[in-house]
């Protein structure tokens, strides 16, 4: 099995041993518009309240790792995230590509596929300006509907093609859950392996037989907005998560909460990062899922989808 590579370097998967991993959280990021001014995780007033939660689920849980997805133009602050994982002792994989179109840098308009694949392998290789942070995974790369639009078209054929060339995996944006089979259709047209895929925000799409075709293809399906009940209601996820499981496809499912603006902190009295694990997965336990089942989901399979490997093997 090949390491992780978070904010402070290498991490080998052996020794995350126990305790559970966030695949998918913000931790710092600016998604804040006209409309919608809020989507915001700010790099000073914020941090000393993110930085408290990952403590105390570290403590409370053993949160051995979080993947931290906030990617170009979407507010990426590396040199934050080294602080954050720092004070709080629990590691963190920052991230490279870019979101849905509507929040693209003009370097995507401008780019084509080699340039912009150019962009993110030198982030991948050289460190994220200059704090020579690398990333670890590539990611959210984005869609915004059924069908890629042509920029996000380029920048997932980049993001393929930079993972490919870097051995990183890729984790999507798929828009409410749709879309899914079009990015993976389009990633390993490209020649990405599908267990090198990760397709998001599953758990927002009340389609069961989707969900089995992206894990009967070999990619991982991401229940990764566990608490926003304003999207969804958690009893529908764990409907569609019993579902896949009953399917035989525990070994393709990632969960997390995706915290993505300050109201879901638990300081401002939203469901904050441990939601999963104090709320969702009790509930889960009740309707029978059993411990290495959680495990698997949890920890095994985000080890397994970041370095590549296809088995649970570990020293």
């Amino acid at each position: 099995m090949s390491t992780v590579h978070t904010v402070f370097g290498p991490l080998a998967p052996w020794l995350v041993r126990r305790g559970p991993a966030l695949p998918h959280e913000h931790l710092v990021l600016d998604l804040g518009r006209p409309q919608d001014r809020h989507a915001v995780l700010d790099a000073g007033p914020d941090t000393t309240a993110v930085t408290r939660e990952l403590a105390s689920l570290r403590e409370e849980f053993g949160l051995s790792l979080v993947v931290e997805l906030t990617c170009r133009g979407m507010g990426r602050d590396p040199a934050a995230l080294a602080r954050i994982s720092r004070a709080s002792g629990v590691p963190v994989v920052a991230a490279t590509g870019w979101y849905h179109e509507a929040f693209h840098p003009p370097e995507v308009a401008s780019g084509d596929v080699e340039e912009l694949t150019g962009i993110l392998v030198r982030e991948i290789e050289d460190g994220i300006g200059p704090t020579g942070i690398r990333p670890g995974v590539v990611g959210e790369a984005g869609t915004s509907g059924e069908r890629p639009t042509e920029p996000e078209r380029r920048a997932l054929l980049a993001a393929a093609a930079a993972a490919r060339a870097t051995g990183l995996s890729v984790v999507t944006h798929a828009r409410l859950g749709r879309g899914g089979q079009a990015q993976l259709d389009l990633l390993t047209g490209a020649g990405l392996p599908p267990h090198r895929v990760c397709l998001g925000h599953q758990d927002l799409l009340d389609d069961t037989a989707a969900h089995r075709r992206l894990a009967a293809a070999g990619a991982y399906v991401a229940f990764d907005t566990v608490g926003k009940e304003h999207y969804r209601p958690d009893a529908d996820r764990l409907r569609l998560l019993l579902a896949l499981l009953d399917a035989g496809h525990a070994d393709r499912i990632l969960l997390s909460c995706d915290v993505s603006r300050r109201a879901y902190l638990q300081a401002a009295g939203g469901h904050g990062y441990g939601h999963l694990l104090r709320d969702f997965l009790p509930r889960a336990r009740a309707a029978g899922v059993d411990e290495d089942l959680v495990d698997l989901m949890t920890r095994r399979n985000v080890l397994r989808f970041l370095t590549g490997s296809e088995c649970d093997e570990e020293r």
